[in-house]
């Protein structure tokens, strides 16, 4: 088995000040070429801290990819540990440099004294070229292991990753067969309620049950090696049948992109009307390139479930949209929805049954609701369902 880490530097990485999404990034890349990542760190801006850290993690792993610290500043320290680590000086690399000049010269812009820094690598180290920005990769070998330095900014880092990382690792290692993952995402039930109910299967032999809860939605994955596919598809019919109802979408496409696809192909149009969510579902359909007609957000006036319904019905015949939704005002811990179809009005009035959600995750949780319910309609299915974080106290056919 290859054994293949990460490590993270910068002091505003290790101190929570920027979350690393470099890390998860590389680690699902990885994962899906058959190289699951078995450790990843994160160090600070200190030489020695550096120094210390590649030559302990360079006794342990096969492949080490080290992210961060090839800016021109003063606490960009990569190259310099690695040189230090390796025992060797920093060589300038004269057609890089050029290239930084060039770079600064295309902008009508002078180059930094400071940028030549960028330009600098340890002896005997590989050049790993940067398409798209002034810091040059670059690769040792310390202890056997394989260790890539990699700017940190994620739009150079993930170039670099699939244009000249994942090519030089095939060549180097004869990769594994990547694991299959299976992917379902649902939305309504608890996480030990999901876990209690599919327990019981009989998963096969280096199969995995797996959740991830990220709340208002809960993750089921089944992973396993790729010689049991049929095994765990079979597992995997059992779990869609035994979580149909509370299922939102498999894979990774996610909700919004699967109800653009869904409204397109119906071609049909929504307009979105929102009070406690203030646009956040609006949002998140355009993030999908949903086909949304001009939306609103409406004043903090409280209408009842008969209004929401009266008002979702005349905004789509004012935008000349097919569909409808409406999100209502928060009061007393209630809160309804309504949406106009070709087929009548639904609507529903819910009421929270935990007082303990922030604001922010009580309107993620709305807005997931407000999807769900033209995610049913879509469906055939009935809208008005309960959630284990709400009860429903009304529901409105019209």
């Amino acid at each position: 088995m290859i054994r293949v880490e990460m490590l993270s530097t910068g002091d505003e990485v290790l101190h929570g000040q920027i979350i690393d999404t470099n890390a998860a990034w590389l680690a699902d890349v990885l994962f899906q070429q058959g190289l699951p990542m078995t450790s990843r760190a994160t160090v600070g801006d200190s030489l020695s801290s550096l120094v210390d850290a590649l030559t302990e993690r360079s006794r342990i792993a096969d492949v080490l990819i080290v992210n961060g610290g090839l800016g021109p500043t003063s606490d960009d320290l990569s190259a310099q540990a690695a040189a230090t680590a390796c025992g060797v000086e920093l060589e300038l690399q004269p057609a890089w440099l050029e290239k930084i000049e060039a770079f600064f010269a295309s902008r009508g812009r002078p180059m930094a004294p400071s940028n030549r820094k960028q330009a600098e690598i340890p002896a005997g180290s590989e050049l790993i070229d940067n398409p798209v920005g002034t810091a040059c990769g670059f690769a040792v070998t310390l202890n056997d292991c394989w260790i890539v330095f990699t700017p940190g900014v994620p739009s150079e880092f993930k170039v670099m990753v699939e244009q000249q990382i994942l090519p030089r690792l095939k060549a180097r290692f004869t990769l594994p067969e990547p694991p299959l993952c299976l992917r379902l995402t649902t939305f309504g039930r608890g996480e030990s309620d999901l876990a209690a109910e599919l327990e019981p299967l009989a998963l096969p032999d280096g199969v995995v049950m797996g959740y991830r809860s990220s709340m208002p939605i809960i993750e089921i994955k089944l992973t396993g090696p790729a010689e049991q596919k049929v095994a765990m598809e079979q597992v995997w019919q059992q779990v869609r049948l035994q979580l149909a109802e509370c299922t939102l979408f498999e894979g990774t496409q996610g909700l919004p992109a699967l109800l653009a696809q869904q409204l397109r192909a119906r071609q049909l149009t929504l307009t979105v009307s929102e009070q406690f969510t203030a646009g956040l579902v609006q949002w998140q359909l355009a993030s999908g390139d949903a086909p949304c007609r001009a939306g609103e957000v409406l004043t903090a006036e409280n209408r009842t479930l008969d209004e929401l319904a009266q008002h979702a019905q005349q905004r789509a015949q004012a935008q000349q949209a097919s569909l409808a939704l409406a999100i209502g005002a928060l009061q007393d811990e209630q809160l309804s929805f309504a949406l106009y179809t070709p087929e009548g009005t639904f609507g529903q009035q819910v009421k929270f049954n935990n007082q303990r959600h922030t604001r922010q995750t009580r309107q993620e949780l709305v807005a997931m609701m407000a999807l769900n319910m033209l995610r049913r309609w879509l469906h055939g299915m009935d809208v008005s369902v309960g959630h284990g974080w709400v009860d429903v106290v009304e529901t409105l056919k019209a």
